[in-house]
């Protein structure tokens, strides 16, 4: 078989405009972010060079840094949490439901929402009052009217509630990944764990979810990743209050940026942040690759 090979320079001309504009969208701004934050600058003004002053001040100086760390990685851990979850039903929907594409579509109309109108959704449903107090309407009718509370805005029980929240919003999404992994994988492998005795949740624990791993690792970074830089959901629904107690990084870097106007410090959290996200990621990547070659 003859297999038709594409001189290096063809190649270049397809790779080398979408690679320009990649470098000029994502690693152009992370260096300029990281110049900034070596700088003491509103954004108007002339910037004064003060190196590592803003690490310095972010680390040992900011109460509020860490709160917004110690939220943001509450909210990656729990937003984790639900995928084992997803993968644990989507086998079931491939053994069970014929139609398993309807309902899976079902479950994803909640990604396709604007986060303003979950934010406004989920406020209605949190609210305390009479007027639209869904969640505390339901439990008094229960009879659980102990269990009540202002929801978003009790500091001690608000981070939990957005946690909620963004569960319920991506649970569709990551069904998605998983199903589509899934359904991936031949039937011929199935049916020869039948003949050797291998059926129902023994097959799933020893072929399913073993060879989904390349596919559960996506949704693992894609979830811890996207959390790190909630923001959207935080900000509609409390705007990290009440008194800082949901601030997450992003929330309390647009705070210092745009409403304190200390755009270096901004910058700094940014930085920290790219780096975070960094080396999480390969963090995660070294252990499924480990996983990975223990079952392969």
């Amino acid at each position: 078989m003859n297999v038709l090979k594409v001189p290096a320079r063809t190649i270049a001309v397809f790779v080398l405009p979408c690679l320009i504009l990649y470098i000029g969208l994502v690693f152009v701004p992370i260096l300029v972010a990281v110049y900034d934050s070596l700088l003491d600058w509103d954004s108007i003004n002339k910037a004064k060079f003060i190196g590592l002053d803003n690490f310095k001040t972010m680390l040992f100086h900011d109460t509020n840094f860490w709160p917004s760390v110690r939220h943001t990685l509450g909210y990656a851990v729990f937003s984790m949490l639900e995928i084992p979850i997803c993968l644990f039903v989507a086998a079931l929907m491939n053994r069970y439901v014929r139609k398993a594409n309807t309902l899976v579509s079902l479950y994803f109309v909640p990604v396709i929402l604007s986060v303003v109108i979950i934010g406004q959704l989920w406020k209605t449903i949190y609210n305390p009052t009479d007027m639209g107090g869904m969640l505390n309407g339901i439990l008094t009718s229960l009879g659980l009217s102990s269990w009540t509370h202002n929801w978003l805005t009790e500091p001690k029980i608000a981070m939990y509630c957005l946690y909620f929240v963004s569960l319920w919003q991506y649970f569709g999404y990551h069904l998605l990944i998983q199903y589509t992994g899934v359904q991936n994988i031949p039937t011929e492998v199935y049916e020869a764990a039948k003949i050797d005795g291998a059926e129902g949740f023994k097959a799933d624990w020893y072929i399913t979810y073993p060879m989904v791993i390349p596919i559960f690792k996506i949704s693992i970074i894609l979830s811890f990743i996207g959390s790190l830089q909630a923001f959207d959901l935080v900000w509609v629904m409390t705007g990290g209050g009440p008194a800082h107690a949901t601030d997450t990084i992003s929330t309390h870097m647009y705070n210092m940026s745009f409403l304190s106007f200390k755009y270096g410090y901004g910058s700094a959290l940014a930085t920290f942040l790219v780096f975070v996200c960094l080396v999480f990621t390969v963090f995660i990547n070294f252990v499924f690759k480990k996983v990975e070659a223990r079952y392969t």
